[in-house]
């Protein structure tokens, strides 16, 4: 009897595969090992800068510094809690998308229109909220020990330097949305839709919070 055909796993991260499903994208598991993604994305003057900050040596730090750092650390937690549950409401119990605030209306035919500006919208929200918490974290993390400073500055080199590429990527999602929105039909679009930009806005809220979330364990061991 022949063995029933089991479905393929897409590989990646959650919003990876969740993107990959909405836009059905063929992805394989061979793809390029990290160091020789990040050696086409790192330019030379910025490699540079991350040698500098890896290999240099840093400041001793006041043994005073560290007095306050349980209360510090509370208060960044709480932020990191308030920020991200406000960003989840956002998503989550929004207004549904209408218009787009514009002088002029839509071109005809373009119902996807106000979608994808709740989405461009919501994405600069979490590019503001998560940037200002990394910016927060790093300056804690200078104050603390050797190891931690080390960190922050690392921190710093990769966000500049990974900043672009990153725009870049999630930028196209609202396009890559758009076309799912195209292949639904009309009586399904508004509810299964919605539902389903809600779960990759999720997910990709899961990715800005990484490096944040990163910072915030390094934190803890102050």
């Amino acid at each position: 009897m022949a063995k029933a055909t089991q479905p393929t796993s897409i590989p990646g991260p959650a919003f990876i595969r969740l993107i990959a499903r909405l836009t059905d994208a063929r992805l394989t598991d061979a793809s390029p090992a990290l160091a020789d993604r990040l050696s086409e994305w790192v330019d030379w003057t910025r490699a540079v800068a991350l040698s500098k900050a890896l290999d240099g040596r840093l400041a001793a730090v006041d043994a005073d510094a560290d007095a306050d750092a349980p209360v510090s650390c509370i208060a960044e937690e709480q932020e990191y809690t308030r920020v991200r549950a406000a960003l989840v409401k956002a998503i989550t119990t929004g207004p549904a998308p209408a218009h787009p605030r514009q002088a002029t209306p839509p071109p005809e035919g373009d119902d996807y229109a106000p979608f994808r500006e709740r989405y461009r919208d919501l994405q600069q929200s979490m590019q503001a909220e998560t940037g200002r918490l990394r910016g927060r974290l790093r300056d804690m993390l200078a104050s603390g020990s050797p190891g931690q400073a080390r960190l922050a500055e690392v921190d710093a080199v990769m966000e500049m330097t990974l900043t672009p590429r990153e725009h870049a990527l999630l930028g196209a999602v609202p396009a890559l949305l758009g076309q799912h929105f195209q292949r639904l039909d009309a009586a399904s679009r508004m509810r299964r839709f919605q539902q389903d930009m809600q779960h990759v806005l999720l997910a990709e809220l899961d990715v800005r919070f990484q490096p944040v979330e990163g910072l915030l364990a390094a934190l803890r061991t102050r």
